[in-house]
């Protein structure tokens, strides 16, 4: 009877892998598609270099076992972009567990101050841990959904203007994060191929409402 329990078993974690299998093997070739369609470069491998060279973005520096996969890049409306899956471990043992996230990044024209703009919950931690105040704005909605910390009170004001509180006020499920010369947009999941593009152009968004003067002074 164990012997039949234990054949169950096995047959039953064979089937799981190959439907994970093919999952992702239908996950690479609608990112292929995609990449195809915006006239991005694809890299299906996985590469944890890119975990080592944005490890200043706060949600690439946790867990262990890092690294991007699916990852496509080029340019995209004048912009050079990388856009990638993201894996991670936390936990061991029977307590291990695989999160997969999403990343958008974008390459600014210089260095800018690290700024994080995302909920609450997120930063609250990070903060506490690098002493870093939430920064307060005219308008209350504003600060009441979002947490933004800087050391640059000044940058943070200058990127938080009205044109940009209104937009992330309509997106309200955007987390962002800028530093050097990145600017970053991240998911808690990994998302569908669908929902790549349109969070492209969000991040494409976020970028045109970054005022030029940021960028002009030397």
């Amino acid at each position: 009877m164990q012997f039949v329990i234990f054949i169950g078993f096995l047959a039953l974690i064979i089937v799981m892998a190959v439907v994970r299998h093919r999952q992702a093997q239908k996950r690479r070739a609608a990112m292929l598609a995609l990449a195809h369609r915006l006239g991005l470069r694809l890299d299906p491998d996985k590469r944890r270099d890119l975990a080592r060279r944005y490890e200043f973005i706060d949600k690439m520096r946790a867990g262990q076992n890092r690294y991007a996969f699916n990852i496509m890049a080029g340019a995209y409306q004048g912009y050079e972009v990388l856009l990638f899956d993201y894996h991670y471990r936390t936990g061991s043992g029977k307590n291990t567990q695989h999160h997969y996230l999403s990343f958008f990044i974008l390459r600014l024209p210089k260095s800018v101050p690290e700024l994080t703009i995302g909920p609450e919950g997120f930063f609250s931690k990070l903060a506490q841990a690098v002493g870093y105040d939430d920064i307060d704005f005219e308008s209350h909605e504003f600060s009441r959904r979002f947490c933004v910390r800087s050391r640059d009170k000044k940058f943070a004001y200058d990127i938080c203007h009205a044109k940009m509180i209104e937009y992330l006020l309509s997106n309200t499920d955007l987390t962002l994060e800028m530093e050097r010369d990145s600017l970053a947009i991240s998911f808690q999941q990994r998302l569908r191929p669908e929902q790549i593009e349109p969070n492209l152009r969000r991040l494409i968004a976020v970028r045109a409402l970054m005022p030029d003067y940021l960028f002009s002074q030397s």
